[in-house]
């Protein structure tokens, strides 16, 4: 009989995609952790799946994403990739980093907050990877969004002016294309629980434009996940957000020829440790990296984790969760912005 991961693989099988990301990646069992928050008396037991790990220009989440974008892309002929995000992006670090190993150009419309931002972090291994940089201003520190849309479409026509092929990818690769990433990243870790004879009950990840969350939920759905799916928001934007979610989780099952679907109901976004906006820290997510880097030596970054780490740390604190349940930390990656001046004079401030 054919199991609910294995329907999943062979529906994912019959989509293009290109090997980009190191898999599968491991789980941690965050031992040292859970005893810093109280020990089992106090604290789940947590899981840290480590998709920081995937090796992909320093390893993160959207290398799942982008083994299937890169792969439409090539299969539309396309030459050059452009894709938006903040001048911090992960995905943008990552698409460049794809782009090199597909032999494709890149080119990075970034929304900056300054005119000339520090060339640090993510930005300074986007011109490693050779990606042409186009800066847009800002519109509101909340918002992970600027003034893009005229600039990527300037872009797209001097790329076809030059005899090249354009393929746009949505920021943080969140289209029904990058869903899929997450819905085998899905079946990568229930096989993995299954073999490890654990039934987590809540999967704590991250939360941005809302890819990874509309992967990981109608991951969820179509592989009988036994974890309920709690994403923590790093930027504002509901409900548009969500409502992108579902839209782009019901395109990637239409893409798999599978009849699930997603309502908006089945995604849950907690909007309460976002702080004073995108990429700003937070005292609970320097906190959160503080004391995973202490007892687990794994760094978490300012931007993302740390914010979906101290959720969870808020949680256990409030006796939210059964401390005799498991929890799953789904760590999306982000170490450039580590050595960000920002991060640094917010980590500093705490000395």
């Amino acid at each position: 009989m054919t199991t609910a991961t294995e329907r999943v693989r062979a529906a994912l099988d019959r989509q293009p995609r290109i090997a980009l990301a190191m898999l599968p990646t491991p789980i941690t069992d965050a031992v040292r952790f859970r005893d810093a928050l109280g020990g089992p008396s106090k604290c789940p037991r947590i899981l840290i799946k480590r998709d920081d790990l995937t090796a992909l220009g320093l390893g993160g989440n959207k290398a799942r994403k982008l083994e299937y974008l890169v792969a439409d892309a090539a299969r539309q002929g396309a030459t050059t990739l452009i894709t938006t995000g903040a001048v911090q992006s992960n995905h943008a670090r990552m698409t460049a980093a794809a782009a090199c190993i597909a032999g494709m150009r890149c080119v990075l419309v970034l929304t900056a907050t300054e005119d000339e931002p520090s060339v640090a972090g993510n930005l300074l291994l986007d011109k490693v990877y050779g990606a042409e940089i186009r800066l847009v201003p800002a519109v509101d520190p909340m918002f992970a969004v600027g003034q893009d849309e005229a600039v990527v479409a300037d872009v797209v026509s001097k790329e076809k002016a030059a005899g090249r092929s354009p393929y746009v990818i949505p920021v943080g690769g969140s289209s029904g294309v990058g869903v899929l990433g997450y819905v085998g990243g899905t079946a990568e870790l229930v096989e993995q629980l299954r073999d490890m004879s654990v039934a987590p009950s809540r999967l704590y990840f991250a939360s941005g434009s809302r890819g990874t969350q509309a992967g990981l939920t109608l991951g969820a759905k179509l592989c009988v996940a036994p974890y309920g799916i709690y994403g923590i928001a790093v930027s504002a934007g509901e409900p548009e957000k969500i409502e992108r979610a579902k839209r782009i989780a019901n395109e990637a099952a239409a893409l798999l020829d599978l009849p699930e679907r997603l309502e908006l109901g089945d995604l849950v976004t907690d909007q309460a440790h976002i702080g004073d906006g995108y990429g700003i820290p937070t005292a609970g997510g320097l906190a959160a990296i503080d004391l995973l880097a202490k007892t687990e030596a794994i760094l978490l970054d300012p931007c993302y984790t740390s914010k979906a780490m101290a959720a969870l740390v808020a949680h256990v604190g409030a006796h939210e969760i059964d401390p005799q349940q498991t929890v799953v930390f789904l760590h999306t990656g982000g170490m450039p912005a580590l050595f960000t001046d920002r991060f640094v004079d917010a980590y500093s401030a705490r000395l």
